[in-house]
């Protein structure tokens, strides 16, 4: 489990069909084998660790279904260890299990914030609300506004400065994860007759 809070920005070393070696600085105090590590908010497994660079396994499945399969040497990504049972949250529940990519749309500035929308797939959309979560890339972001078929987001400088969404462009790929506890509200309201329903949520402000 993560929580969105990018831990420190690392640089691709390395690139296989079935890894990938990344260099870092802030991450091996306790980093060690066998550990979970959300790179651009993928959850992946440290197989290797080697001075300032770990290598971690991926499935092609992963590289087909996440932005991972257009890293090249040198690219920067996100990164952020599990978090401990003894840790604060800061940001909101995060699995590491990308639901789909989206693409940036526009990134505007306003005042010291930069607003970037992001088109989504309709299975991501379903699932936006205004001021609900969203993990882009793994950061942990609040939704600005939506509409049928993009999200905008709220970028301030310290995410610029200290995230990779502070290179990003317009027409760039980026993984896209939605808060799993409306994936959880949704099944209950549809499998539970007289449970949750949309009417509830609006009712009580969780529809805005």
């Amino acid at each position: 489990m993560f929580t969105g809070i990018v831990e420190e920005v690392g640089t691709v070393k390395d690139t296989g069909p079935d890894r990938l070696q990344i260099g870092a600085a802030n991450i091996f105090d306790d980093l060690k084998l066998g550990d979970s590590v959300a790179v651009n908010g993928v959850c992946l497994t440290v197989t290797i660790i080697s001075g300032n660079t770990f290598t971690v396994d991926v499935m092609p499945e992963t590289f087909r279904r996440t932005g991972l399969g257009g890293l090249r040497r040198g690219t920067v990504v996100n990164l952020e260890r599990a978090m401990p049972a003894t840790g604060r949250f800061g940001g909101h529940f995060v699995e590491g299990h990308i639901d789909d990519t989206g693409k940036v749309l526009s990134l505007k500035p306003e005042g010291e914030a930069v607003i970037a929308r992001i088109e989504a797939p309709a299975q991501v959309m379903r699932y936006i609300v205004t001021r609900g979560f969203i993990a882009v890339n793994g950061v942990s972001l609040t939704v600005v506004d939506y509409d049928a078929s993009s999200f905008s987001v709220s970028l301030v400088s310290f995410t610029r400065e200290n995230t990779v969404l502070g290179k990003a462009r317009q027409g760039d790929t980026v993984n896209l994860e939605v808060d799993i506890i409306a994936k959880y509200i949704e099944k209950y309201s549809r499998s539970e007759p007289g449970g949750i329903t949309m009417e509830f949520l609006a009712e009580n402000n969780f529809l805005e």
